[in-house]
């Protein structure tokens, strides 16, 4: 992926440097189910912590973070990355008769501190609502790599580019309309519009690779196959595989390989906003 040496967003917070107080989150989730959570590139933690406790996060002081040349480049990269995604979607919302609100994101380190509550590295990169902000402890990408073996710059930065789609349906009302649903349905129709937001997630991921590289030609060979095996790599089947446990599809909340895979795939080869309609799919 060609990023080096261009544009980075200015909207992105440090917040390495924070000391915060971490709590525990409690409530009988287990280890597995944390780092499965973790590895879901969840779009809310006030979901994910639903009947699990609150984190107690406070501010604590703070202190200079000296990150490893491996952490600086992939900081860079994510700069780069949230500028692409502000282009992309500058000119689609432009398109639609609107005005993209960019999102900010935040670089964190263990813990941190967000509109949605206090959130832990375990859960993963999120994007909360309330303050409209991207999260991640940029480690993660390292767990990308090690864990699941979806390493590679196009990877990572399908990674905020899925959360920032989860920006996208915030400010196009998809969020609140499916939370809304939720609370009227039982868990299984739930986990079911679950899946249904993150798999459009992934297609305005695909729709911004599409953007981005015919703006810029930001892809390389080797990367649309790289974001494509980070898509099957969170699968919940294949998480749920790997964890050695069974594959129960009425549990998912992020769709199967296949689906993310479909997905994305969808997203890159239309760069459409209305192909990426999942919610008017009989089956996804």
């Amino acid at each position: 992926m060609r990023w080096r040496g261009r544009r980075q967003s200015e909207n992105v917070e440090d917040r390495r440097g924070m000391r915060v107080g971490r709590g525990l989150v409690g409530g009988g989730i287990g280890t597995i189910a944390v780092v499965l959570i973790a590895m879901y590139l969840g779009v809310d933690p006030s979901v994910v912590m639903q009947g699990v406790g609150t984190a107690n996060v406070g501010t604590a002081g703070d202190e200079t973070y000296a990150e490893s040349a491996l952490e600086a480049g992939w900081r860079e990269q994510v700069a780069v990355t949230l500028a692409d995604t502000e282009d992309a979607w500058g000119a689609v919302f432009q398109e639609l008769g609107g005005r993209y609100r960019e999102p900010n994101l935040v670089l964190f380190r263990g813990a941190v501190e967000s509109g949605c509550g206090g959130a832990d590295a375990s859960m993963g990169p999120f994007y909360c609502p309330a303050d409209e902000r991207v999260f991640i402890d940029l480690s993660f990408f390292g767990e990308l790599d090690r864990r699941l073996g979806a390493g590679g710059d196009f990877a990572r930065s399908y990674v905020i580019a899925h959360e920032v789609g989860h920006h996208v349906q915030n400010l196009l009302g998809a969020s609140d309309r499916v939370h809304e649903l939720r609370r009227r349905v039982g868990e299984i129709e739930g986990n079911q519009l679950s899946v249904r937001l993150e798999l459009q997630a992934d297609c305005y991921a695909g729709l911004w690779a599409r953007r981005a590289d015919n703006a810029a030609s930001i892809l390389e060979s080797g990367d649309a196959e790289e974001a494509l095996n980070a898509a099957s790599a969170i699968g919940d089947d294949t998480l749920q595989r790997n964890a050695g446990r069974a594959v129960v599809p009425d549990s998912f909340t992020h769709g199967s390989s296949e689906q993310r895979m479909r997905w994305f795939r969808r997203g890159f080869e239309t760069g459409s906003v209305e192909a990426c309609d999942t919610f008017s799919e009989a089956d996804v």
